[in-house]
């Protein structure tokens, strides 16, 4: 395994005004009348997110910002791994390992990050501090993709795991919502001499097979979340199902067209954020347009929709071939955030019967992508997750 090497985004002027280019030239399909976007995406609403994308929002000034951080390649199993690894200036921090899902990025944590390697600018303690290991997915953004199958969950935990080993973490926690739930999960069976504890802001309600009439045990509230969740398994998973079953066939409309990317991506924050206020449903009542247009513009300008949607492929895959075996328990310490705008919310019953469960919060805002929606609250979780860590048993 080579040594990291240092690296920073550059996209060059000339790509910038190619996309303003496509961005003006744009056929509009025709649609009914859909308040609720029941349909997918209004077209109002993605024609004046555009405008703004062509016309406001400024990428190298985001660049820019990304770049303010420590950011590295490393080949691993002879692919390059994109990596920010941002130290704090306690020297006895515990590491922390932040994986994202899809469609998010590193971009989730850009927020985040400061909280958790400086945490007494944002109220937190120095005992609360870490150093941040936040990698790019392969395929996602500058990590390189695998071009032959088989890159699945837990080959990427494997990646993981050797990252940190070659950073020189012996010990370290990790995180992860969305695909990173799933890839931290595996790391921590596969790697649990080193790998201390996970937290994770994502898990799905399966119920347990040990637990007889597992409806009955739920409050009302919990009730609640299950039956939102058959609504969203009956409506909300057209994505999913053609990006596991022919990823390629769709690759070729969202890589060639930045409108449908835009609208691909930004639907799943819409559906999948903390969105509504006073009754209204809106994006930025989440997040800005700025935060979400710096991910869809990484991935438009690394060219990695197509390599990233292969992850559903590669998961199934795994899955009939046995490749990876759902564990009946994890044995690991575990901590779970609840965050209200998520769709699939799992009981706390079913969670203590899965792992671990050392630590348990339910937040008053935020969504799926929640280090980017709620970067003080996320740190603040970590943090406390962390102190019941380090309390005497």
């Amino acid at each position: 395994m080579n040594k990291p090497r240092q690296f920073q985004i550059h996209v060059a002027q000339s790509e910038i005004a190619a996309l303003r280019e496509r961005l003006l030239s744009v056929r509009w399909p025709d649609e009914v009348n859909d308040e609720v976007w029941s349909y997918g995406m209004r077209r109002a609403y993605l024609q004046e997110l555009v405008s703004y994308w062509r016309d406001t929002f400024d990428w190298p000034q985001r660049e820019a910002s990304i770049n303010e951080l420590d950011q590295f390649l490393i080949d691993i199993d002879g692919l390059d791994l994109h990596f920010i690894h941002q130290r704090s200036t306690h020297k006895d921090a515990t590491a922390l390992l932040l994986t994202h899902g899809w469609p998010g990025s590193i971009v989730e944590f850009l927020e985040v990050i400061p909280r958790l390697t400086d945490p007494e600018r944002f109220g937190g303690s120095a005992q609360d501090a870490f150093h941040v290991v936040c990698p790019s997915l392969p395929g996602y953004g500058y990590s390189a993709a695998a071009h032959v199958p088989g890159m699945h969950p837990g080959k990427i935990a494997a990646r993981h795991a050797k990252l940190m080993a070659s950073l020189g973490y012996d010990k370290y926690i990790a995180q992860g919502g969305d695909w990173g739930s799933i890839i931290t999960q595996r790391l921590a069976q596969m790697d649990a001499s080193h790998c201390q504890a996970i937290h994770l802001n994502f898990l799905p309600p399966i119920p347990p097979a040990n637990l007889g009439h597992s409806m009955h045990d739920l409050s009302e509230r919990e009730i609640e979340w299950i039956r939102a969740n058959e609504v969203y398994e009956r409506t909300g998973k057209g994505y999913m199902h053609i990006q596991r079953t022919r990823p390629q066939t769709l690759a070729y409309a969202l890589s060639d067209s930045p409108v449908g990317l835009c609208a691909w991506i930004a639907e799943k924050f819409h559906f999948w954020a903390d969105v509504e206020r006073g009754g209204s449903r809106d994006i930025r009542n989440a997040i800005s347009w700025d935060q979400l247009l710096t991910n869809v513009s990484l991935y438009y300008f690394t060219g990695t929709i197509g390599s990233s949607i292969r992850l559903y492929r590669e998961f199934i895959e795994a899955l009939a071939r046995h490749d990876i075996e759902p564990s009946a328990y994890l044995s690991t310490p575990t901590g779970i955030a609840v965050y209200p705008g998520e769709v699939p919310k799992c009981p706390r019953s079913w969670a203590e019967k899965a792992c671990n469960l050392v630590h348990w919060f339910e937040a008053e805002r935020g969504g799926h992508f929640a280090a980017m929606e709620q970067p003080q609250i996320f740190a603040e979780d970590l943090w406390n997750f962390h102190k019941r860590l380090l309390i005497p048993s």
